[in-house]
């Protein structure tokens, strides 16, 4: 069957239009539940990074060959932690499309690849805060960087660098190492 164009309404363009003015009217609430939505999910995955099944990841991460040797089933533990953390990724998916009403290839370009390891990279790897506080120091300077130079590209990199240099382990890497030279009695 042959329809002609302009015969149907236009659904996804009508869907846009009205995902859009339902965030705009109310974008409190959709920054309200997207914190507690933050919150839960860095509340839950601490819960597993703190129980057997997280020790069993780091063990199989660390050395894996150990890991199978006391009894852990490593590329099972390995399995579950992809479906856990792919769960969590289609959960953030769903909400980064729902706040911006439709979604693009662009969002999935490799810059924005880089972006996510840039933010990791700058927070601390091997932390559960590390990628948080990593995309807001990331999220903040881009803004600010952005609006002070054509190329902020450039200003952006360098800033990032030298964060990186200063903080190999990252901000919070770097945070959590002066705070327990502060709690170590002298």
């Amino acid at each position: 069957m042959f329809v002609a164009p302009g015969t149907l309404p236009d659904f996804t363009r009508t869907l846009t239009r009205d995902v859009a003015q339902r965030v705009a009217s109310n974008w409190w609430r959709l920054l309200l539940n997207g914190i507690l939505l933050v919150v839960a999910g860095v509340l839950i995955l601490r819960r597993f990074l703190f129980a057997p099944f997280g020790y069993a990841m780091r063990a199989g991460r660390d050395s894996p060959l150990r890991a199978e040797a006391i009894g852990i089933n490593v590329k099972r533990v390995h399995w579950i932690g992809f479906a856990i953390a792919g769960t969590f990724a289609g959960i953030a998916g769903g909400v980064f499309a729902f706040a911006k009403g439709t979604i693009s290839p662009d969002v999935a370009w490799v810059s924005r690849s880089i972006d996510a390891m840039v933010m990791v990279l700058l927070g601390g790897i091997q932390t559960l805060t590390g990628p948080i506080v990593g995309a807001t120091v990331f999220t903040v300077l881009q803004d600010n960087v952005m609006r002070q130079t054509a190329f902020w590209r450039g200003l952006l990199g360098a800033v990032i660098l030298l964060l990186v240099l200063v903080f190999p382990g990252g901000i919070v890497g770097a945070l959590s190492k002066r705070l327990a030279a502060r709690r170590k009695p002298a």
